[in-house]
């Protein structure tokens, strides 16, 4: 069995090879890979493994971008601390999907899943699997109730204009330029918040569509993004993502 293990965090990766040594002494790892870019390069180098360990919050993205850069048609087994990530979805679009910290016998588990299914996944089972959580579009987040000094503003969710992270702080910038604090991560609300009218531009910044202003090509193939009523900070797409956003932008 030939095993790609898709991690970042080097303790993880290798306990989970660990884990799988034991479950499987005959087993082949065939790389650990921590981003999506180092995984994109992979697939496109080198023929399918029988199987995928991925954990969905990579060094540099989630790992859900690889599928939109790369063919990757191998059964995959999801491993994340996150349980948030459409777990209905991918449940039927992969082997099986485990929380960390993983235990052995989840983990023994799922590849006696794999093993018993005796079957590839077709390579669009996991597009169909994202096309499938943007139809859910009764489950995105529609407006937002956010403390303002001694009272509660509601904003609705076309009223947005970006949200942004700051000293471990979030928040909510209107398109009338009223900025909120908000009790969420960006990372929380990118899974809330509708997909097709919304993108994690990186780390600091989630951006409605509306809120853009220009894209400029910058160096090294990353992009430079103008953000409405946003002067003091520049803002951009790593070359790893570009594609993924440019793909976005014209749905």
């Amino acid at each position: 069995m030939k095993i790609l293990i898709l991690e970042d965090e080097p303790l993880a990766a290798k306990r989970i090879e660990s884990l799988v040594k034991s479950l499987e002494p005959d087993a082949e790892i065939l790389a650990k890979l921590e981003s999506v870019r180092s995984a994109v390069k992979w697939f496109n180098e080198n023929p399918q493994p029988d199987l995928i360990l991925m954990d969905i919050q990579l060094a540099d993205g989630l790992s859900f971008e690889i599928f939109q850069q790369a063919d990757v048609s191998a059964p995959i087994i999801f491993t994340t601390a996150y349980d948030e990530y459409a777990i209905r979805a991918f449940k039927v679009n992969s082997v099986d999907y485990l929380l960390k910290p993983i235990e052995k016998e989840e983990l023994e588990a799922a590849l006696e899943k794999f093993k018993s299914q005796k079957a590839t996944m077709p390579q669009d089972r996991i597009g169909k699997a994202l096309d499938a959580l943007l139809s859910q579009k009764t489950e995105w987040k529609t407006r937002f109730l956010l403390k303002a000094g001694a009272r509660f503003d509601i904003v609705e969710i076309n009223d947005v204009a970006y949200l942004y992270a700051e000293d471990k702080v979030v928040f909510l910038v209107t398109k009338e330029q009223k900025k909120y604090y908000v009790d969420e991560t960006l990372d929380e609300l990118e899974q809330k918040l509708n997909p097709t009218h919304f993108f994690r531009i990186n780390r600091k910044y989630l951006t409605q569509l509306s809120a853009i202003e220009r894209i400029e090509p910058h160096f090294n193939g990353r992009l430079k993004i103008k953000l409405r009523h946003r002067e003091d900070d520049d803002v951009y797409v790593s070359r790893e993502k570009a594609e993924v956003f440019k793909k976005w932008l014209d749905l």
